[in-house]
């Protein structure tokens, strides 16, 4: 059996828990937690694109990168190709790393202005020895390739380069060692929307091209529609609703899930927008609110919301939602 089919779910994430100590003091005394990320589940399955959305501040970045455990997790489980990551040593993790990759948000700030583009996408390769020292230009050339660079690009040093074609240059670094998932986070909310559109078109010919599984952050539901398989919605730290795409714009059930819905433009002049407005702010995830997270700010709120903890449970076939009301949707 090859590596390949030891496993079905390139990632499953099991009750992810991300809390960040607040100190004060000179002692550092820890007086409380930021929970970023409060039990958070979902997997994402071989040539798969996970969507999670939701507002900022909601602990998507904060899933994206503790389940690859550039930041160390406080609970839960994270198997990427048939391996806990978190129970690994820092070696055995080192040599699994070509297998998940990550594309950052800010094209700009993610790069290394002091290397070029040869030496930026061939590092990582060089580093884990993946081709010969004599044939890495050729590779780096081939990658480049793949993601529409041109050859003479590969002197050049990203201030050359605009937003887009710098976007270009991440994905390329991060396709360059052949992983199997690709945390892609926000790649595109800092790019002119016509050169969005090319990003999420090149991800989607590369993922059919290299078979690889996606994890689509973003807090733009038009454009995780139009790239996603799945859909997450968090909301202060946990996933309030997930389901396949089609069922989840033909019929989300979550409210919160409504507003967000609400707020997408529709281009067409002569359609109506109902948008869903919520009330209050969001509470700071220092102090969630009891109960349902979301009671503070929703429109259809009952006594039960404000006491209970929903369960994030399944309404139809693949469809789970984490609310009280969820039968009156």
């Amino acid at each position: 059996m090859s590596e390949q089919q030891k496993y079905e779910n390139v990632l499953e994430v099991t009750n992810l828990k991300k809390y960040f100590p607040i100190t004060k003091g000179v002692m550092n005394k820890v007086i409380g937690h930021v929970k970023a990320v409060d039990d958070v589940s979902f997997t994402i399955g071989k040539r798969q694109t996970f969507g999670l959305v939701g507002e900022s501040g909601c602990g998507k970045t904060t899933v994206g990168r503790t389940l690859l455990r550039l930041v160390e997790p406080t609970e839960g489980k994270s198997i990427i190709c048939g391996h806990d990551i978190f129970s690994m040593e820092r070696e055995e993790l080192r040599r699994l790393r070509p297998q998940m990759q990550i594309i950052f948000q800010d094209p700009y700030s993610s790069l290394d202005p002091r290397l070029h583009v040869g030496e930026i996408i061939g590092e990582a390769v060089r580093e884990h020895g993946l081709v010969p020292k004599n044939k890495l230009k050729d590779y780096v050339l081939e990658v480049m390739d793949s993601c529409e660079l041109r050859p003479y690009q590969y002197e050049r040093f990203p201030h050359e380069f605009s937003g887009g074609q710098r976007q270009r240059i991440c994905i390329a670094r991060a396709l360059a060692l052949n992983p199997e998932l690709v945390v892609a986070d926000e790649p595109v909310s800092a790019l002119d929307v016509s050169v969005q559109a090319q990003i999420i078109n090149l991800m989607q010919d590369i993922q059919e091209k290299r078979g690889l599984s996606y994890l689509f952050i973003s807090h733009d539901l038009s454009v995780v529609e139009h790239i996603s398989d799945f859909i997450g919605v968090m909301y202060l730290g946990n996933i309030v609703e997930t389901a396949p795409k089609k069922k989840f714009f033909a019929h989300p059930r979550h409210p919160y899930s409504l507003a967000l819905l609400s707020a997408v433009p529709i281009p067409d002049p002569d359609v109506k927008m109902n948008r869903v407005i919520l009330g209050g702010d969001i509470p700071s995830p220092a102090n969630p609110p009891s109960g349902c997270k979301f009671h503070t700010r929703c429109n259809y709120v009952q006594d039960v919301c404000k006491e209970e903890i929903p369960a994030l449970e399944e309404v139809e076939s693949g469809h789970f939602v984490a609310c009280h009301l969820k039968d009156q949707f």
